[in-house]
């Protein structure tokens, strides 16, 4: 399987990382620990099969000129059932450009047509903690909802990954955007 991602600044993924190693400390949640170098993001899209070389030779032409996608990570949420907390960014005209251009350019290596990251079915959200249990979901939702304000930032780059394993979601390529 594979995901295409939006990659925080440097600034908003320090302090993302931070919340999740705070969560860490508190024996809340271990979701840093879970993958190997994992990056705080935005999913955009996800695929079952790829042909890589043409996947990535498409985005390194598609993102060669497309500026960062300022956002403002102002929510809480959790998706039902899930034992998931997430911040969630307000919607804005440039972040669902982003994720509607993409989908658009990229129609042709859809291979999950329901994905939750299709146009329509998407609910944009970094991810702080995932698989808890209903006390710990509590601890974690109380825990960010005090510990930071509002977080503005940008994605910065887009990157293609692959789901190897559970551990193991090697980053296969990245493109910066466009720093306007």
């Amino acid at each position: 399987m594979y995901a295409v991602i939006g990659l925080f600044d440097e600034q908003t993924e320090l302090l993302i990382k931070t919340i999740w190693r705070e969560l860490q400390e508190r024996s809340i949640s271990f979701y840093a620990e879970e993958i190997v170098d994992r990056r705080p993001h935005m999913t955009i899209a996800n695929h079952n099969n790829l042909d890589k070389i043409e996947f990535v030779n498409e985005m390194d032409k598609f993102y060669e000129d497309k500026p960062v996608v300022h956002f403002l990570l102002n929510s809480i949420g959790s998706f039902l059932n899930s034992g998931a907390l997430y911040f969630a960014p307000a919607v804005t005209e440039q972040l669902t450009n982003l994720h509607s251009t993409h989908h658009q350019h990229f129609g042709k290596f859809n291979d999950i047509p329901d994905s939750l990251y299709a146009p329509g079915n998407w609910t944009p959200h970094c991810t702080i903690a995932n698989r808890l249990s209903e006390q710990k979901l509590e601890e974690a939702f109380k825990y960010c909802l005090k510990r930071t304000a509002n977080i503005t930032g940008h994605i910065a780059e887009i990157a293609l990954i692959e789901l190897v394993d559970k551990r193991n979601v090697p980053e296969i390529y990245s493109k910066r955007l466009i720093l306007v």
